[in-house]
């Protein structure tokens, strides 16, 4: 479990069909913790000189931004919640529930407003001052007409890899856990009746 609090901008160092390499992490982790890079969660597997090194499933690689990108591209880094750890996002499960493009960019006064598209499956989720997560960046939804909207603030367009988002690179969506155990009690409660 994450809470969308972006630790470390990392870079990626070396990338393979079935390894993931990632260096510039500035918080503790060893062998087996769990961390989520741009979202996405990924076990370490080994560790190297400046990072860290894990295995990515076919799964993944389908699922995630994380195929799209090459080496030298920043990532979002997170370690995963120890207990007694502050809650500062909100509940990040560390699963991509979609990929998503950015349409557009502009910087208002001391923010950015950045427009989003979304897939049509996942819209339903997403709700005016609701929250997402964007390559594992917890964000406050500002607007939800044809997509979604947010407001970035400096420090979060500082410290994380948002301030170098194209168009062109999808990013990984991950909808609030908390509304989609809502529907599943909902479909729940009418599929029972």
């Amino acid at each position: 479990m994450f809470t969308g609090l972006i630790k470390s901008l990392g870079t990626i160092a070396r990338r393979d069909d079935r390894q993931l390499e990632v260096t510039g992490v500035n918080f503790p982790y060893t062998i087996g913790d769990s961390i989520a890079v741009n979202g996405a969660c990924l076990t370490v597997a080994y560790l190297t000189d400046q990072g860290f090194g894990a295995d990515v499933s076919p799964e993944t690689w389908q699922r995630t931004n994380l195929g799209y990108l090459k080496v030298g591209d920043p990532v979002n880094l997170e370690p995963s919640l120890a207990v007694g750890d502050k809650l500062g996002g909100h509940f990040v499960s560390g699963h991509v529930d979609g990929l998503g493009h950015l349409r557009s960019m502009t910087q208002q006064d001391n923010s950015w407003w950045m427009d989003f598209t979304i897939p049509d499956r996942l819209q339903c989720y997403v709700a005016e001052k609701g929250s997402i997560a964007v390559n594992g960046v917890s964000l406050t939804i500002a607007g939800c007409e044809d997509g979604f909207q947010v407001a970035i603030i400096p420090h979060t367009f500082m410290v994380t890899n948002l301030q170098h988002l194209s168009k062109d690179i999808p990013v990984n969506l991950e909808v609030d856990i908390l509304a989609k155990y809502v529907e599943s009690l909902i479909q729940s409660k009418i599929s029972s009746k």
